[in-house]
């Protein structure tokens, strides 16, 4: 594969696809501003491969939008996304809705917490969907590190994704990090697939997208190191209820029975009751506004 900008620019060219990159975010003040201007300066000023970079808002109460905006990004608040859709939550829902805000052929999500990105995490993502035309989505991989540890990061994977995917999809036990945040697919594949409202959404993707286009639609780019916000433990339980539900339902272990509630005790051994999101947005491509912008025909 090439890996010189310039060259992936002229293919992209040559193929007239138009690449969107999008950032969802809450509350990212702190790193988003970075992100954008690297992809402007490096992808779209310099040489075009990006033709656009979008962020989907979801209710930041710090000024996440004010700093991606200075930068030269796009900014959609979720909650006027698609208005007359019902209101939805979580990192999911974000993504589900920028299928709507973006116009790219391909779609580049990057992770709006990320500490030390290079512009090289797009296009070591994009770059099979651009030269191997069956490759259909690909996933980014890295070191994680943390506690000083190259690879101490990915504590819900390594306690949660991992042991599931080795357990019920074992064809997929080869992704290396099946719950990054840095992925890119063709909008053709994205808009026919469901997408898991909170943090279920990632391991969803993959295993629909191996049902309904085989695992060798995917295709995994390494991005070398990955630095990012590492969230307290007390943040993490929830995260993994909603990996553990999205896995079991795909695995045809009840899917209207499964309790949406995390039970779990504070330090006084007081119960405590924390909900957690396991809706699930339709594909994009039966919505009729969805496919009136985009031409689209909806198909059996």
């Amino acid at each position: 594969m090439p890996t010189d900008a310039d060259e992936l620019a002229a293919i992209k060219a040559a193929q007239h696809t138009r690449i969107s990159v999008c950032l969802p975010a809450r509350d990212e003040e702190a790193t988003v501003g970075h992100i954008v201007a690297t992809v402007r300066r490096n992808l779209i000023e310099r040489v075009q491969i990006v033709d656009e970079i979008v962020v989907v808002d979801d209710g930041s109460q710090d000024a996440t939008a004010e700093a991606a905006r200075w930068e030269g990004a796009i900014v959609h608040s979720a909650e006027e996304v698609l208005p007359s859709m019902s209101a939805g939550s979580g990192k999911g829902n974000a993504l589900w809705l920028s299928l709507y805000a973006t116009t790219g052929d391909i779609i580049c999500w990057i992770d709006a917490d990320v500490r030390n990105f290079r512009s090289e995490f797009v296009t070591r993502l994009v770059e099979p969907l651009l030269v191997e035309p069956d490759v259909g989505f690909v996933k980014g991989y890295y070191r994680r590190p943390l506690f000083g540890l190259p690879n101490g990061g990915g504590r819900v994977t390594e306690l949660v994704a991992r042991p599931l995917l080795s357990a019920l999809f074992p064809h997929l036990a080869h992704i290396v990090q099946p719950l990054g945040g840095e992925y890119a697919g063709r909008r053709t594949l994205l808009d026919t697939l469901p997408f898991v409202e909170g943090y279920g959404v990632e391991l969803g993707l993959l295993i629909d997208i191996a049902a309904a286009f085989g695992v060798n639609a995917i295709a995994q780019a390494d991005l070398r190191v990955r630095e990012h916000r590492n969230r307290p433990i007390e943040e993490l339980a929830p995260q993994a209820m909603e990996i553990l539900i999205t896995a079991l339902r795909r695995a045809g272990v009840g899917r209207s029975d499964l309790s949406a509630t995390l039970v779990r005790f504070d330090e006084e051994y007081e119960k405590l009751l924390v909900p957690v999101e396991t809706r699930e947005r339709p594909p994009m491509l039966t919505i009729p506004e969805y496919r009136e912008k985009f031409d689209r025909e909806q198909t059996a």
